[in-house]
């Protein structure tokens, strides 16, 4: 195995976590893959790679290795691309991942434009209300809500969202509004497990958390369904400011507890490419960002 193949073997294994999916990825045997490493370090004379029964990680030589290996290979891959003519063509297919109701609402618009301004590329959306793996499920670029861990995933912040206690004029005027979030146990609630899957909710108080447990009359999957509900007068819930914003503006819902609100929450377009991305991953990250920036409902 030349030096440009044990150098694609070693990123799949880091990016893959493991020496049988980044196999499976190649398309070569196990033992190919794991010889391939093995005579990679005997030839730089260190240990790139720490293996257990469970998992594989990546020493910090590793990681400093991996970056310079991406780089190496983006470039051979930019130079193939410029020799044969399609440097400047934006093509293939690109795949989407982000919450289903941010997805419908603010990313849908970005891939439409994105396909008519590149005819050439054709889009997978997948709009799910979980965490979704970009290097496990084959993905390119994911907008994520929320604080994201250490990984090897570029991001690029594009915005901000609250956290927000909301409920219809209607319940309001019949129930009262809540002072403190102490005052929940005296309200009907509504949950959307999707914002928060356990029987609590966070807010702040002095910059110190506070811990409201809550004992909702309706549980929901669904962050529109419980915004439908609480629209019909049920009760209170709590909504991302996004989720919220529309009916906000038209004087449906009325925003609650906000000198209680928790920190806001980051968004970010994520992608697993670094400085030498693909044209296709360039001019969708380029384009999301520039129209999520320019959001309102992201401020």
């Amino acid at each position: 195995m030349d030096r440009l193949q044990a150098m694609e073997v070693f990123v799949a294994v880091v990016d893959h976590g493991g020496f049988a999916s980044a196999a499976r990825k190649l398309d070569l045997s196990a033992p190919v893959v794991t010889r391939a490493i093995a005579e990679l370090e005997a030839r730089l004379g260190v240990t790139l790679l720490t293996r257990t029964t469970r998992q594989v990680r990546v020493t910090e030589a590793g990681a400093r290795y991996a970056d310079d290996c991406r780089r190496i290979l983006a470039d051979v891959g930019e130079t193939e691309s410029a020799t044969s003519g399609s440097r400047s063509r934006v093509q293939g297919t690109l795949s989407v991942t982000a919450p289903v109701l941010f997805g419908n609402l603010h990313v849908t618009p970005i891939v439409t434009d994105y396909l008519r301004r590149y005819p050439d590329v054709d889009a997978h959306c997948v709009f799910v209300d979980r965490v979704v793996s970009l290097i496990d499920e084959g993905l390119d670029v994911a907008v994520r809500i929320g604080e994201l861990p250490d990984s090897t995933l570029r991001a690029v912040a594009v915005g901000r969202v609250r956290r927000m206690l909301v409920a219809s004029p209607a319940y309001l005027a019949a129930h009262g509004s809540p002072q403190r979030p102490d005052d929940l146990a005296q309200h009907t609630l509504i949950q959307p497990t999707q914002v928060a899957p356990y029987p609590e909710w966070r807010f702040a108080e002095g910059g110190r958390p506070l811990v409201a447990r809550i004992r909702p009359r309706l549980r929901t999957t669904t962050n529109d369904s419980a915004r439908s509900a609480a629209q019909a007068g049920l009760g209170l819930t709590r909504l991302l400011s996004y989720q919220a914003a529309d009916a906000l503006g038209r004087g449906e819902l009325v925003p609650l507890l906000q000198d209680f609100e928790p920190p806001p929450l980051p968004v970010n377009v994520v992608h697993h490419e670094g400085r030498h991305m693909t044209q296709k991953v360039r001019a969708f990250v380029d384009l999301a960002v520039e129209a999520l920036r320019a959001n309102p409902t992201l401020r």
